[in-house]
Parts: C-alpha cells; sequence; structure tokens
C-alpha cells in the first residue's frame, strides 16, 4: 500500500548535506579556509579549476537565502517525486539534471570567454589566466575591460542546486500539471503553467546577459532541459512509473 512520507529518506540525507556544507564553509572562513576554492565549480582556464566541482558545487550556497529557497523548494517538490519514483530514481534525476545544469552552464561561458579573447592580446589573456584568481581574492580586478571581464568568467566560481531544483519543478509540473500552487500563499496558478513562465523568464534573462546579475540562468535552463529529456526518455522505454 503506497504510503505519502512528508520527507522521505533522500530528500532529507541531500537537506541535510547541503546544510552541513553550508555550515563548514562559513566556519572554516573564519580560520582563512575558502571551501569553495575546492568545491565551488570553476571553469576549465581557472587554476582552481578540479574536476569533482562538477558534483560539489550543487552542494554549495552562498548565502542562508540561497540555501533556504533552494532546499525549500526540494523539499516542497522532491519529496512528491521521491515518494512516487522512489530513492533510486530520484537520485538518478537530481544527478542528472544537476550535471546537465553544469555542463551547459559551462558550454554557454566557454563560448562567452572565447568570443572575448578573440578580442584580447595573448599576453592579456596569459595574465588573467596566470594571476587573475590571486587577484579576485584580494577583492579586486583589472582595470583594463576585457581583461575584468575573462577574469570574473573564468574565475568567479558557481554554486548551488538551483539547476537540479528546477529539474524537480520540471517533473512536478509534467506529472502534476493540473495541481494549484500558491504564489505567496495568496495567488493560485497550475503547475504547468507555473512551470512554462518560470522557464520563459529564465530563458528571457539567460539571453538579457545583464552583468550586474550574479545568477547562473542557464544553468536553471540546463537542469530543466536534461529534466525533460529523461523523463521523456523512461517514458519511451516504459520504465517511466507514475
Amino acid at each position: 500500500m503506497f504510503q505519502f512520507n512528508e520527507l522521505p529518506a533522500l530528500v532529507k540525507n541531500i537537506i541535510i548535506i547541503n546544510i552541513i556544507f553550508y555550515v563548514a564553509t562559513v566556519s572554516l572562513a573564519s580560520l582563512g579556509i575558502n571551501l569553495v576554492d575546492y568545491f565551488g565549480l570553476h571553469q576549465i582556464q581557472s587554476s582552481k579549476f578540479y574536476p569533482h566541482q562538477l558534483i560539489t558545487h550543487f552542494f554549495m550556497h552562498g548565502s542562508i537565502p540561497h540555501l533556504f529557497f533552494n532546499m525549500f523548494a526540494l523539499w516542497m517538490f522532491g519529496k512528491t517525486l521521491e515518494n512516487i519514483w522512489g530513492p533510486k530514481r530520484f537520485l538518478t534525476y537530481y544527478f542528472v539534471t544537476a550535471l546537465g545544469a553544469a555542463l551547459l552552464h559551462i558550454l554557454v561561458t566557454q563560448l562567452k570567454i572565447s568570443n572575448l579573447m578573440v578580442e584580447m592580446d595573448l599576453s592579456n589573456i596569459n595574465t588573467v589566466i596566470e594571476n587573475g584568481a590571486n587577484i579576485l581574492q584580494n577583492r579586486q580586478n583589472y582595470i583594463n575591460s576585457s581583461m575584468s571581464k575573462l577574469n570574473l568568467l573564468i574565475n568567479v566560481p558557481t554554486v548551488g542546486a538551483s539547476g537540479a531544483v528546477f529539474g524537480v519543478l520540471l517533473a512536478f509540473g509534467l506529472l502534476f500539471p493540473n495541481t494549484l500552487l500558491y504564489i505567496y500563499f495568496a495567488f493560485p496558478i497550475k503547475a504547468k503553467y507555473f512551470i512554462i513562465i518560470y522557464a520563459v523568464i529564465e530563458l528571457y534573462l539567460a539571453i538579457l546577459n545583464n552583468p550586474n546579475d550574479n545568477v547562473a540562468h542557464f544553468a536553471h535552463l540546463g537542469g530543466m532541459i536534461f529534466g525533460y529529456i529523461l523523463i521523456k526518455y523512461w517514458q519511451k522505454n516504459k520504465t517511466y512509473f507514475y
């Protein structure tokens, strides 16, 4: 007999791990140890890039609100998916969407880096690659506009579970399209329209490319895209249960 668990084991453990990472990040920062340097996702040109960051970055968060809203959304929508799918399928989905989000973010950023490098001198490029991370660590950046932009693209790390969370939102909208969600606990909207509106907004903001917007919009879209592909693959192979 099916039983709905308000806080299923996997969602609970993911939330706990994210909280542990955040507490460790804040605690060790006071000792001069920056965990974001080791676990945040850097671009491959950065001296601080390590392959494990493709996974560890989506357990890291930059602030309490960032952590809270991601974990709240994971609990709100993820608990239903885990109860329906089971922990193994949900874990597979969570990791695929998180990695897909990271890959799309890296791809788009690499395109920006390549386009910017075309306009720059090789000596300036090498200077940024060799010294840019240390410059940012001292809360400084280059006066040269192109060098400054390149340094930010290469050496500012990406953290957060938002890509996977957007994948979870997408899955919930596909499974329960007519479920009413209440925006600010007052305005009802069907899940399918909520997801569509959210995706359109993210696409608009990604294309707008506001330099002051410190949000990885393409990562959010990547989570949704890879989530959609995986769900359709499961449906096609009749291994998708609902």
